[in-house]
């Protein structure tokens, strides 16, 4: 059972850094963090296609019919899709967020298929995808943090500069392009870390059966925050926005995450 899930997690985490690497593309358009992301996503559809094929000849058949087997299919065929549409059609925005639900379902079915010789035990099954959540989110929110003080340096700085207040502090400071592409590498590795950990948050609310948790205080304001986010990288990667009004809305996210961390008493679960 244990090599089971350490199987499981080499996959997932695979996986997430595979969409790291696209989103550092789309956020930076970089084509060589394209291309290991594509050649990460392809060993996860390798990996993939050999759990499917040992699955499918150990259990005879009976595996295919279990009910998160569909899942799983669903996530595979999501990568497969995803690799054809990379290679001939170049659209990364959709290729990232097809693969943050193959993600969730890929987990989802890891954790809720019994191994062979096994129970199925729900309360493994929540351990494993709560262990999974809380090491996305962790370095999600390191990533976020070093964001936000970057942001508050960035409108420090700006102000200064603009009054003409020149100190020995603000000589010490890097320059204003330097603190904004130091931002926009917290977003590349921040914000699909968060994403995947809340996906697969809201994948283990379905597994425990409490689905209506999703409008509990804690997910709300953590998706919130998230889209917060997402704003951010639109106004930055479409829009081409700069400057203090993306290092507002930085902080304004962050903002919201603290509040989320700090008000575990209003949740109902947490």
């Amino acid at each position: 059972m244990g090599s089971a899930f350490w199987m499981y997690d080499a996959t997932l985490y695979v996986y997430a850094l595979s969409l790291l690497f696209y989103f550092s593309d789309f956020v930076s358009f970089n084509r060589r963090a394209n291309r290991v992301g594509a050649g990460l996503l392809l060993f996860v559809w390798l990996l993939q296609t050999g759990y499917l094929i040992s699955r499918i000849i150990i259990d005879s058949g009976e595996w295919s019919r279990a009910p998160f087997s569909n899942l799983f299919i669903f996530s595979w065929l999501l990568v497969t899709v995803s690799i054809i549409i990379d290679r001939f059609f170049y659209i990364e925005f959709v290729v990232f967020f097809a693969n943050v639900i193959g993600f969730a379902m890929l987990a989802l079915s890891f954790y809720s298929t019994p191994t062979p010789g096994q129970p199925f035990e729900l309360w493994q099954t929540t351990k494993e995808l709560l262990f999974v959540h809380i090491s996305l989110v962790f370095p999600a929110f390191v990533s976020l943090t070093i964001g936000a003080l970057l942001s508050g340096m960035y409108m420090f700085l700006h102000n200064r500069l603009k009054a003409k207040r020149w100190t020995s502090m603000v000589r010490r400071f890097p320059s204003l392009e330097t603190i904004d592409r130091y931002i926009e590498r917290t977003v590349i590795i921040g914000v699909p870390l968060l994403t995947l950990s809340l996906a697969v948050a809201i994948t283990s609310l379905f597994v425990e059966g409490r689905p209506q948790l999703i409008l509990d205080w804690k997910v709300l304001t953590a998706l919130i925050g998230l889209l917060l986010y997402v704003r951010y990288i639109y106004l930055r990667a479409v829009a081409k926005f700069s400057g203090m009004k993306l290092s507002k809305l930085f902080l304004l996210g962050y903002v919201m995450l603290v509040l989320n961390a700090a008000t575990d008493s209003f949740s109902s679960f947490h």
